[in-house]
């Protein structure tokens, strides 16, 4: 197996903490400069919510997942899908609110701050948008946004999203599996890894001008992980298209993985035979594998991995909740890991 890296593992000097500090969050040459790591409570003051629906977002936010439909915010084009019937494509969990879905992101081409993806990424234009399929496949494309909506049966899929920085959500997505996609290029036989590239272009980025990463965003899977039902091109939240801070127009949903392996804002998809190093890999191999596999027995090394906190629900200090192994997703996913040492191939 590829990217055999064993320094991450041995146990955490302080895994029993509870709370992460400034100093845990991803990468280490970025944590002195955030300014948002107490923000989190202000978030529902940053102006975003609407007065149209609010008794129906608020019914839709408190309700179980497994309800019928999930209320739109009212704030962008509606994107229609039905519910998925993929096993384990809807949490029970409540989910988390637009607001905090949208002004707590990850997303450093718009700047290492949680809030600076919804205060920058307005700048970015998602039309027309090209996405090309190349590499190790028997027919190459290039399709644009009209074409890849309508290129599969839009399903609302409802996902737990845990970051390797300890936090969590649960996010009502839409878009269908990745390998409705993937099929209609059809990978040959010597495709084993899918890459995805992100857009990198100063002029709409702000983020892309700084040195944190090496630019393009490029992350990776196995094809067997690709072409699983669960992983999800994601063209929309909440009822509506994305907005351009959680990815916008389509991003990669890998629920069983950490956050950052769900590229965003993708121009191409690569299938080759061999695998090539992700962002993070490139930028810390010591900290980030190439599996990435949300798993609570193999800490950060800079902090515990076991328990995480649900953003919007009693903030900072609020009780932490057991990390699941595969996020809560090892009945659907765990079959691709048989025979692997977690602990090593991480």
């Amino acid at each position: 197996m590829p990217f055999i890296l064993t320094s991450r593992h041995a146990a955490h000097p302080d895994s029993g903490r509870v709370h992460a500090v400034p100093s845990e969050i991803t990468p280490q040459a970025v944590y002195t400069n955030r300014r948002q790591w107490l923000r989190e409570a202000a978030l529902l003051g940053g102006g975003v919510m609407t007065s149209a629906l609010p008794w129906a977002r608020a019914q839709a936010q408190s309700a179980p997942a497994t309800s019928a439909t999930v209320t739109r915010p009212g704030k962008r084009a509606a994107l229609s899908a039905v519910r998925s019937a993929v096993p384990g494509a809807l949490a029970v969990d409540k989910l988390t609110s637009y607001e905090h879905i949208t002004t707590y992101n990850n997303f450093y081409e718009f700047g290492t701050d949680k809030s600076d993806p919804a205060e920058y990424a307005h700048t970015l234009k998602t039309r027309p948008w090209t996405l090309s399929i190349e590499g190790e496949v028997g027919r190459p494309l290039k399709l644009g946004l009209d074409d890849l909506l309508k290129l599969g049966a839009m399903e609302e899929r409802i996902y737990r999203l845990r970051c390797v920085e300890g936090w969590s959500m649960v996010i009502p997505w839409v878009g269908y599996s990745l390998s409705t996609l993937l099929q209609r290029a059809q990978p040959t036989s010597r495709a084993k890894f899918v890459e995805f590239i992100s857009l990198a272009d100063a002029q709409q980025m702000p983020g892309v001008r700084s040195s944190v990463l090496d630019w393009p965003y490029v992350e990776g899977l196995r094809i067997d992980e690709a072409m699983h039902p669960l992983t999800l091109m994601a063209f929309g939240l909440y009822g509506e298209v994305l907005p351009p801070q959680n990815g916008a127009p389509l991003r990669l949903v890998v629920p069983w993985k950490y956050g950052f392996k769900s590229a965003k804002s993708i121009v191409a998809i690569r299938l080759t035979e061999k695998p090539r190093p992700s962002s993070w890999m490139q930028a810390n191999p010591r900290e980030y594998g190439y599996f990435s596999n949300v798993n609570p027995t193999v800490d950060h090394p800079r902090w515990s991995q076991a328990t995480e906190r649900r953003i919007g629900e009693g903030g900072l200090f609020a009780p932490r909740k057991p990390t699941l192994m595969f996020n809560g997703y090892a009945a659907q996913v765990g079959s691709l890991y048989a025979g692997m040492d977690l602990r090593k191939y991480y």
